[in-house]
């Protein structure tokens, strides 16, 4: 561990030390106004914050999309006011009203960082842990972005090379998805994310001694990290000079992820507030706020007091970051002209558009033949990764039974990895038993930009990833999570592994779209529209998969509407009629309706099959396409799914019935179980003829 950076190119002046007391003012001042928020950590975070924005990103205000900047991610995101004020002072478009309105209805600044919301925030964040997690992910991404445009080029030569930069806490550190994500940045060897770990011993409970006593140092040092430790200033405040040194010597570490961990004093230089739990959460109160201006010379009777000279200093960053960004093209122009064909692909990446043609690849099914459809799913996937080389993606070690491997020649790790087929910009990610980390880096890739990404595991453990599929919702990330063994279909492995509540779960959560194909070719269809709104209707998307092979049926492009007449009622002459009943369904149960409708049929009972992969597609659709599909004047309805019922209450009416699983499974045959819980074909029928009478009624 080094503990001693010694060299550093810092230039510091007052007008530096001014800007940075004007931040902590600054926080104090907007938590007071509104009278809640987190106030200590932005305070004692003042000179980091203020040392990566205004001397070592790399980053233009102007352009905050700019593909060649450097990212900073904000872990914590509760000290929201750590970003916003570099954001105002760095010229992002935030003004002074801005921080004034801090978390108040409508404010460019709300309570934590909103991605989408407020420019120049990278990832929402403020559930502790998924930042670093995204930080990671991106840290992936710029590698293999690097591999899609620029392989052969030296470390740090390549215009595609840039920093990951990004602020923890002891909370982030405490929570599990962190320990999960920063083994596999240590496992990659990713050179490119530099982590400040504010190291201030507070927590809402009071010390961190009461929960927290390891030695963080040495547990990264364990994931494979490079680490520093870098002492306070006599006076209590951050040795600046110390602090750039080491995030300088972390930036020059390229085989290893870097932490530098900083000792710091929450609410410094707060009088009475400094290094007490009150001051993480809470406002100062006034009498704190008026002592600590008089401790910094700031008038004690001024609020938000940003002088002239201290703006007009930390916007000059606006011009650094216009020449940066004008250099960083020179070198893209000089890249463009040595790889023309590249330089196509990086346009047409850039700009969400799928490869001309790329459909012609995705197979068909023929009907009749059995097929899981996970088994469908990996042949969709390798056939759409022949064609789109921005298309990457693993497991959480379940590739073999997720079907999620495109190329098993070519993993995603470093160079020097023992495996034969160790690619550090290779197709298939092996995310390891890390679900909750799957989840919050894939997030990571997708803000990063310029690749699509999937990650794979079992539906019943989308439990372990829904924080981060929350996250990826809230944002509108363009991810897609392939859930196989999606039912008690699965069999033997049992309850444990039988998901039952997880589709109802996972549809509540608004912004998600669970996609739960019927067969092999609407599998297909799905992935096309999962890969044709990537661009155009971003949006995280989980694609239910079985593991039992079940009836492949004839391909129907309507089911990309999310729901859809799979078979039509008919009358006794086999002539298409009005339905008596209608009979939803998706996934493996799909099959269970239209062996109902058979038997309803020939009991005189026409009957249509209504196939609903995607209920969210459906709701998209125009009043009359779902009336068409559904129409009201048929209240005779039966929705059947193995799981909870509770999604298909407004679908089936007062007169419907739900055939459903309102328990967890058991270890048998997936035969045996369907047969044991009721989930048959005789058992459809039978509700059809319940909600028939229902009807009449």
């Amino acid at each position: 561990m080094s503990t001693k950076p010694t060299t550093t190119d810092l230039e510091w002046t007052e007008l530096d030390q001014r800007a940075v007391d004007t931040v902590r003012v600054l926080a104090m001042d907007a938590v007071q106004k509104v009278g809640n928020g987190h106030p200590g950590t932005a305070m004692s975070l003042a000179p980091a914050a203020y040392l990566l924005f205004q001397k070592l990103m790399r980053h233009d205000p102007s352009d905050a999309r700019w593909t060649g900047r450097d990212r900073f991610v904000l872990s914590p995101g509760h000290t929201s006011l750590t970003l916003y004020i570099q954001l105002y002072l760095s010229g992002y478009g935030l003004e002074l009203d801005d921080l004034k309105a801090f978390r108040t209805w409508d404010s460019k600044t709300p309570g934590h960082p909103e991605y989408g919301h407020t420019v120049g925030v990278e990832t929402t964040t403020g559930p502790l842990g998924q930042g670093i997690a995204n930080a990671v992910g991106m840290a992936m991404a710029a590698r293999y972005e690097r591999g899609l445009f620029d392989p052969e080029a030296a470390p740090g030569a390549s215009p595609f090379d840039h920093t990951i930069w990004t602020i923890v806490s002891d909370g982030d550190l405490e929570e599990g998805v962190s320990a999960e994500a920063s083994s596999l940045a240590g496992h990659q060897k990713l050179g490119n994310i530099v982590a400040l770990y504010d190291d201030n011993h507070i927590s809402i409970e009071g010390d961190t001694a009461t929960a927290l006593s390891e030695d963080v140092l040495g547990r990264y040092e364990a994931y494979g990290w490079h680490v520093q430790r870098i002492e306070q200033a006599p006076s209590g405040d951050f040795d600046v000079q110390a602090l750039y040194a080491a995030l300088k010597a972390a930036q020059a570490e390229t085989e290893r992820p870097s932490l530098i961990a900083a000792r710091t004093i929450i609410a410094w230089p707060a009088p009475n507030a400094q290094n007490t739990e009150a001051s993480h959460g809470s406002a100062l109160g006034e009498e704190e706020v008026a002592a600590t201006k008089r401790v910094l010379g700031f008038d004690p009777e001024k609020d938000f007091e940003v002088a002239d000279e201290v703006l007009r200093h930390a916007r000059k960053v606006v011009d650094r970051g216009r020449e940066a960004r004008r250099a960083w093209e020179d070198e893209l122009a000089k890249w463009r002209g040595a790889n023309p064909d590249r330089a196509a692909e990086f346009d047409r990446i850039s700009a969400g558009r799928l490869p001309e043609g790329w459909e012609k690849a995705l197979p068909s099914f023929p009907a009749g033949k059995d097929m899981a459809t996970r088994k469908a799913s990996g042949a969709v996937l390798k056939e759409l990764g022949g064609v789109i080389p921005e298309l990457w993606g693993g497991s959480a070690d379940l590739a073999g039974s997720n079907n999620t491997t495109i190329d098993a020649s070519s993993s995603f790790l470093p160079a020097d990895n023992p495996l034969p087929e160790a690619d550090p910009y290779g197709r298939t990610v092996h995310f390891g038993i890390r679900e909750h980390a799957m989840g919050s880096t894939m997030n990571g890739i997708a803000l990063h930009g310029n690749t699509r990404i999937y990650g794979g595991t079992f539906l019943v453990f989308s439990d372990y990833m829904r924080p981060a599929v929350r996250l990826a919702a809230l944002m509108g990330l363009p991810v897609t999570y392939v859930w196989t063994h999606d039912s008690i279909g699965l069999g033997e492995d049992g309850p444990t592994h039988q998901p039952v509540e997880h589709l109802a779960a996972l549809r509540a959560i608004p912004g998600l779209n669970m996609v739960r194909p019927a067969d092999a070719n609407e599998t297909a269809i799905a992935w096309r529209e999962i890969m044709r709104r990537h661009g155009d209707r971003p949006a995280p998307h989980g694609i239910a998969l079985t593991r039992q092979n079940v009836p492949t049926y004839e391909p129907n492009e309507d089911a990309a509407r999310g729901g859809y007449v799979m078979f039509e009622a008919s009358d006794s002459q086999g002539r298409e009629c009005e339905p008596q009943v209608i009979l939803i369904a998706t996934g493996s149960e799909v099959q269970l309706a239209v062996a109902a409708r058979e038997s309803l049929q020939a009991e005189g009972v026409p009957a249509r099959v209504v196939s609903m992969p995607c209920l969210e597609w459906f709701e998209e659709q125009d009043r009359t396409w779902r009336e068409r599909v559904l129409p009201p004047s048929v209240r005779a309805r039966v929705a059947v799914e193995a799981g909870v019922g509770l999604t298909w209450h407004r679908y089936v009416g007062d007169a419907g019935r739900i055939v459903s699983l309102e328990h967890f499974g058991a270890s048998a045959d997936y035969k045996v179980l369907y047969r044991e819980f009721g989930l048959t074909g005789e058992a459809v029928a039978a509700a059809a003829r319940e909600s028939v009478a229902a009807a009449a009624r």
